[in-house]
């Protein structure tokens, strides 16, 4: 191995050690304990080298940002597959999303702002897109398959994750994380209704 091999794998095993320090310190303690000054200190580096992988703690944040959103595509798109209709989709999609949001709390939280204020560049990473993409495909399908022209999809979109959301953003914040099985019993009639809505 060359010296300029050698130097980028360096490089690549710093910023990779960065990014797992920075993840242990969210696990441990949240994501209001994240700071350049800890991350430099727990991989006993100093600043500047941080500051040479990293712009800032945002550009940290960015990084698990749309980590977050591939996994989360990733999900829905399992999901998805695991049925042909498109209602069939959206109740397996509801219920994939919400798993996802307690099984990867971190993330979530960091992607939509949780408690923490949200990365300014999020809706701009095409990781973002492609969740939002799987999703609003779906609701056409749907929509056509249907039958109903007169209903907007970006709209239905927009309840449809606004369900979704708005009951794992209440369950988080007021069960500390822990999902509460009514919740997902509300998650479930409010599908019902969504779906049965597309239908008319």
């Amino acid at each position: 191995m060359g010296i300029v091999e050698r130097k980028i794998r360096h490089k690549e095993e710093v910023r990779s050690g960065i990014l797992a320090a920075a993840w242990n310190m969210v696990i441990t303690d949240g994501w209001q304990s994240l700071s350049i000054r800890k991350i430099a200190d727990a991989i006993e580096y100093s600043i500047p080298v941080i500051y040479n992988h990293f712009e800032n703690k945002e550009a940290i944040l960015l990084e698990f940002s749309i980590e977050g959103f591939q996994k989360l595509a990733c999900t829905l798109s399992r999901a998805k597959g695991l049925h042909q209709l498109p209602e069939d989709q959206l109740y397996e999609m509801a219920d994939a999303y919400w798993e996802f949001a307690f099984e990867n709390k971190e993330y979530y939280q960091l992607m939509f702002g949780l408690g923490i204020p949200a990365c300014e560049m999020v809706n701009q990473v095409s990781e973002m897109k492609e969740m939002t993409s799987i999703l609003i495909s779906t609701i056409k399908e749907a929509l056509a398959l249907a039958k109903n022209t007169e209903a907007d999809y970006f709209l239905k979109f927009h309840t449809y994750w606004s369900i979704l959301h708005g009951l794992v953003s209440i369950e988080m914040i007021e069960k500390d994380g822990k999902p509460d099985q009514l919740k997902k019993m509300i998650l479930k009639d409010a599908m019902q209704g969504f779906v049965k809505s597309l239908m008319l």
